[in-house]
């Protein structure tokens, strides 16, 4: 008689459902975390997707020598990094010249900015015009009329204040920048529409490029040229070139410099008031930079009223004048005559210095040429990236063309433009190779370019990118669901309970196993007895 051993069917539920309950747990955690992972990245990744940031915009008047300038910007409402994510949306060129040339006749200013400002106002919402700030910011033209006659710029200045007034517009100012200024605010342009400053990482954040080197910018005006570029290691900080520019956290060593009169106006200007002063015979001047067959007429109003021929203005100088110029195209000697606007002995051979004994290290890296730099290579179907050589050769077949062929040859086509083209080029050659030391292996590091995207290439970008850090930042219609690292922390805290959950059904699964190979050998052995 023998007993048989077995368990209640009670019991054996008992121990089945003890043993579900914790995987049953385990289970849920785990779908939970998941869940929360994946909701938590869909709403960090798509936030935008389902609030649009609030816009400001921000006006800035480029007034040059030649011309002023109307840009339009706008960006988010919550800043990044303190520095506002800007982009231009409208640009308006005002007719006429430059706001210097109504020295004379300051009132007249406001009737040639009405027309862009017209437009202006169709661009901004006009809920936002009181809230929308108008810079404006005057360059060469004005630092020259300011030493020529400082009474006539203020009042210039004066004039634009008092229309301003009238305007719907938060107006903070007309101000005369500096050279200096001109130089970094153009720098911080060029590289940040290159995207060298800024990048959207993983979570749609603007973070700081890794590895990503800055560009130098050339920049060339109607009465100034600014060279600005990121210095090397051992350059001294001792001189008055050397800048530390701090943007978006980095800090950034620049060198920069600008060259009064050396603008291509102004030096074209020097240029003619040489060729009067070498000339036997005053009233007819041959001019080897004009085009063949071209003549004109210019008073010596026009050359010698400026600050910049002061020097070379002749002893009995009456502005009513006429002198006649006489192209003859002659590519060879225009090279030769334009060398003279520089005074490259003043260096003394040193190897840190460019031109009228100024300091400059060794140019390194990348550069963007814009404004007259552009338009001159442009004006030859000349764009991006080219050797010196194509520049060279482009440069004297453009200059041995008679000025009948030249409406042939240029897709807009203006005398005043045309006629200087050629100087123009040479201009440059020197500037850049006998200047700047550009050599026949740097210089394809520099892009001739006039925009990136839809964007202007200005130092009046890098302005309001500066100037946006005095804008107040209203409460933010749109926040970032969570900050960057919390949203990390969230991330690893349910990872490592799915993790957790993952391995503790693992285990049950084991345990589970285990118990039933067990039971599988007890119900074996009972059998067998």
């Amino acid at each position: 008689m023998f007993t048989v051993l077995t368990r209640q069917p009670c019991e054996q539920a008992g121990f089945k459902a003890l043993s579900r309950t914790p995987a049953i747990i385990a289970l849920v955690v785990l779908l939970l975390s998941v869940v929360v992972l994946v909701s938590i990245t869909v709403i960090q990744f798509h936030h935008k997707e389902v609030l649009l940031p609030g816009l400001k915009y921000g006006v800035v008047l480029d007034a040059g020598s030649s011309r002023t300038t109307i840009y339009v910007y706008q960006w988010p409402a919550e800043k990044e990094n303190n520095t506002g994510v800007v982009s231009q949306t409208f640009k308006c060129s005002v007719k006429g010249s430059g706001i210097s040339s109504y020295g004379k006749n300051p009132q007249d200013v406001p009737k040639a900015f009405e027309d862009c400002m017209q437009k202006v106002k169709g661009q901004i919402p006009a809920h936002l015009h009181r809230s929308t700030c108008i810079y404006l910011g005057a360059t060469a033209g004005m630092r020259l009329l300011r030493l020529q006659n400082e009474t006539a710029a203020n009042e210039v200045l004066a004039s634009i204040q008092n229309y301003f007034k009238s305007q719907p517009f938060d107006f903070r100012g007309a101000q005369i920048i500096s050279g200096q200024e001109e130089g970094i605010y153009g720098w911080i342009t060029a590289n940040y529409l290159m995207g060298n400053f800024l990048e959207k990482n993983l979570w749609h954040m603007w973070v700081h490029p890794n590895g990503v080197e800055t560009t130098g910018a050339l920049d060339l005006g109607g009465a100034s040229t600014q060279i600005s570029f990121v210095a090397g290691e051992n350059v001294g900080l001792n001189t008055s070139h050397i800048m530390k520019v701090s943007l978006y956290g980095y800090v950034y060593t620049l060198y920069t410099h600008s060259f009064q009169c050396y603008g291509r106006n102004e030096a074209e200007k020097r240029f003619l008031a040489i060729l009067h002063q070498n000339s036997p015979i005053k009233t007819s001047i041959i001019n080897p930079c004009y085009p063949q067959n071209y003549v004109t007429t210019l008073t010596g109003g026009y050359i010698f009223d400026s600050l910049c021929t002061a020097d070379l203005r002749p002893v009995n100088y009456d502005p009513d004048d006429v002198i006649t110029f006489e192209g003859t195209g002659d590519p060879s000697l225009c090279r030769e005559k334009v060398a003279f606007l520089f005074d490259f002995k003043a260096c003394h051979d040193q190897e840190d210095c460019s031109f009228d004994g100024v300091y400059q290290p060794k140019v390194k890296g990348a550069f963007v040429a814009f404004a007259g730099f552009y338009y001159t290579a442009s004006a030859f179907n000349l764009s991006g990236s080219f050797s010196l050589n194509a520049f060279n050769s482009s440069t004297w077949d453009f200059c041995s063309e008679s000025w009948s062929q030249l409406p042939l040859l240029l897709p807009r086509f203006d005398e005043v433009y045309a006629r200087s083209y050629c100087f123009s080029a040479h201009y440059i050659y020197h500037l850049l190779v006998n200047g700047y030391r550009f050599t026949e292996e740097t210089w394809p590091q520099i892009h001739f370019k006039k925009e990136v995207g839809n964007s202007s290439i200005a130092w009046s970008l890098g302005y309001m990118l500066s100037l946006t850090n005095q804008i107040p930042a209203e409460s933010p219609l749109i926040r970032l669901p969570m900050d960057p690292s919390a949203f990390l922390g969230i991330l690893a805290f349910f990872t490592a309970v799915a993790l957790l959950c993952l391995a503790f059904l693992v285990y049950l699964y084991a345990l589970s196993r285990k118990q039933r190979r067990s039971q599988h050998a007890f119900d074996h052995t009972v059998d067998s007895e």
